[in-house]
């Protein structure tokens, strides 16, 4: 039976955060608030960096400079929103509020899977044709490489978002997670959701799949180059040139297949658990790895720490 007719339309929705944890929150909150403040402090000083250190006008930095500013729009998008469920519990969020929420979460996801392919292309192009490196990588190709990147996960979010949000919302308005995650809000809809579950499989198809498979292709040949190198010294250099770039994917997509791909319990007494679980295993992946990007980029990387001391001393 349709259930829209027989309730009104949402006008809002109610987060619940980790109102059924009270203990939890004060906790939660302060932590987050300071990994909140290392991301805006760490990603914010690479992208300085990177724009006034001309050493580091090479697409590599181009491409990090993108990500820490991405980190930042898709922090900014939710860690406000999750800081104010924890000090108002069963926060209440207009339904127009929670549509740019989840376009803006999306925009930045979808755009962070497109441009670490990007990234992981140029690493293999500079370590496997470093004598074409500057042709192949000119200034006309790796920024309409980013654009794309941008692009692509812009138009996937308006395709996502629009699609989630013309479904009739009635009844039960209760999201049972931190912000406008669509999974959560897919389940509120009181219609067929079947053509929002295809399009979301193609989407990631299209921006996991895809990606995924053209980064292991692309450390293949790169894996592939460094092994022919008759030096050590210059194996060595060449594998920590693109060492940094493959731990933030590592701990990217793991998060991501963690998250989505594990088996969900079929006990209906573990379900407050399993809830728990997914909304802190959410918060890792939204909060703990924009964290750990530049933080890994600036241990693993001698230029940027040089530059970051050269700025500091200024």
């Amino acid at each position: 039976m349709d259930r829209s007719n027989q309730t009104s339309p949402v006008v809002g929705f109610i987060l619940l955060g980790l109102s059924a944890h009270p203990r939890l929150e004060k906790t939660f909150f302060v932590l987050i608030l300071q990994m909140y403040l290392v991301i805006l402090l760490g990603n914010g000083l690479l992208i300085v960096v990177t724009l006034l250190n001309s050493r580091l006008h090479t697409p590599m930095y181009f491409f990090l400079g993108n990500l820490s500013f991405l980190d930042i729009c898709y922090t900014t998008s939710s860690v406000p929103l999750i800081l104010d469920s924890f000090l108002t519990p069963r926060k209440t969020i207009p339904f127009s509020a929670c549509a740019v929420q989840m376009f803006l979460s999306f925009a930045m996801g979808a755009t962070e899977c497109v441009l670490l392919g990007m990234m992981a292309f140029d690493r293999y192009v500079a370590i496997s044709n470093p004598l074409r490196y500057p042709v192949v990588m000119s200034k006309a190709v790796y920024i309409p490489l980013a654009a794309g990147s941008w692009a692509a996960g812009i138009t996937n979010s308006v395709v996502q978002t629009s699609q989630a949000m013309r479904l009739p919302f009635c009844g039960d308005n209760v999201i049972n997670h931190f912000t406008c995650e669509i999974l959560a809000v897919l389940k509120l809809a009181c219609a067929d959701i079947s053509i929002n579950v295809i399009s979301m499989v193609v989407a990631n198809v299209i921006f996991l799949g895809a990606p995924v498979l053209f980064i292991f292709v692309s450390y293949v040949f790169i894996i592939a180059a460094i092994l022919r190198m008759p030096s050590t010294e210059g194996r060595k250099k060449a594998f920590s040139t693109c060492s940094a770039h493959l731990t933030v994917v590592v701990v990217f997509y793991g998060t991501i297949l963690f998250m989505y791909g594990k088996p969900k319990s079929k006990d209906p007494l573990g379900e407050d658990k399993q809830d728990l679980s997914d909304k802190l295993t959410s918060l890792f992946y939204g909060v703990v790895t924009p964290m750990l990007n530049p933080i890994i980029y600036s241990l693993r990387n001698k230029d940027v720490k040089a530059a970051m001391k050269n700025l500091v001393r200024q």
